[in-house]
Formats: structure tokens, C-alpha cells, sequence
């Protein structure tokens, strides 16, 4: 599945599911018109930023944006290594879903590579979101209260993501990270 016809498919989900024109999304999300439909037809990639904002406004979680429907838990489920994953924005930072939303859990889970020299800031999310952020494959920074701090291999964070934030590779390879993002009760649905 390739990224750009899944939002396509996706987005035009969300607004049939709230008969919602493309004015009524734009106005919702913050998102303007023009890009709303560009993603509907393919013709854009949008940013993690802007895909964070169409999935604030539609009162749905990120992954609910990335990742296939979730499968019935009535066998295990396994990821693998070649699952979807995109390159969102210019600063070339790599996203896979690895477990994508589900209300009864209240969380999704996502593997992300920053490649070398690489900055990625983030707008704050909705109240009450925290993310938990594991470093494990080279070491990295977080831009947390307005400081950035360190994260080596093997060390994890975890913080309010109700305020700006972000994530900084100063090295010289690429940096993989987890990234679980839980949601407060009966939000990202």
C-alpha cells in the first residue's frame, strides 16, 4: 500500500463519515481548501505537522490517517520489517506504524528514522496526549520545555505532548526511535 492513495482514500473517508464539504474540513483542521484536495487527489505529501492537524480535526488519531484498520486480536499480530512506511515533509524524517490506534488501548506505535543533520519540531498536540520516545539505533536529541536534551541507544523519554517539541539528529548516521503515543480516554477515536 503506498502512502499517497491510502490518505487519498482515507481523508475522503473521514469527511463522507461527517458530511463534511472540503470548506467544512478546512475550517475543522486548519488545513486549508487547496491542500485538502490536493491530498484527496494524490497530488501532495503533507507534512507531519499538517497530517497532525487533519487528524486533530477530525477527531482521529495519527495512525488513523498512516495505517490500514486495525485486525481482531483473536490470533497474534505481527509486524514486519517491509510494513507500509513514508517520508513525510522536507526534513526527511521516515514514519511506520507498527501497532496503529485502537480506543481499548488508547495508544498507536510507531517506528521513525531521522536521518543525519535532520530537525523535526512539532506543534503541541491535544491535551493530555504523552508520548513515550525510545531511542534504539544511535543517539539523538529532544527539544523538550524549550531545551533540547540527549537521548542515547537505549535510553527513553517520556513527556506531555501538549507543548511544542521536537527531535534532532546531530550525527552522522541515520536515528531510529519508537515513538508510542497515548491519548487520553475517549480521545483519537
Amino acid at each position: 500500500m503506498e502512502i499517497g492513495p491510502h490518505l487519498a482514500r482515507r481523508l475522503k473517508e473521514l469527511r463522507r463519515e461527517k458530511n463534511w464539504s472540503l470548506d467544512s474540513a478546512a475550517q475543522a483542521t486548519g488545513v486549508s481548501k487547496a491542500m485538502l484536495g490536493q491530498i484527496e487527489r494524490g497530488e501532495s505529501s503533507p507534512t507531519v505537522a499538517t497530517l497532525w492537524k487533519i487528524a486533530t480535526g477530525f477527531s482521529t488519531s495519527f495512525s488513523g490517517l498512516l495505517a490500514a484498520p486495525v485486525a481482531r486480536l483473536d490470533r497474534p499480530v505481527i509486524v514486519r520489517g517491509a510494513a507500509l512506511g513514508a517520508t513525510l515533509g522536507e526534513d526527511g524524517l521516515q514514519i511506520r506504524t507498527l501497532f496503529s490506534f485502537e480506543p481499548r488501548f488508547g495508544f498507536e506505535l510507531f517506528e521513525l528514522t531521522l536521518p543525519p543533520g535532520a530537525e523535526h519540531l512539532s506543534e503541541a498536540h491535544e491535551d493530555g496526549v504523552i508520548e513515550h520516545v525510545m531511542a534504539v539505533g544511535g543517539d539523538m536529541e529532544l527539544l523538550l520545555d524549550g531545551r533540547w536534551r540527549p537521548l542515547a541507544t537505549g535510553d527513553a523519554a517520556r513527556f506531555a505532548a501538549d507543548a511544542p517539541h521536537g527531535y534532532r539528529n546531530k550525527g552522522e548516521n541515520s536515528v531510529v526511535f519508537h515513538n508510542l503515543i497515548h491519548y487520553p480516554p475517549g480521545a483519537g477515536a
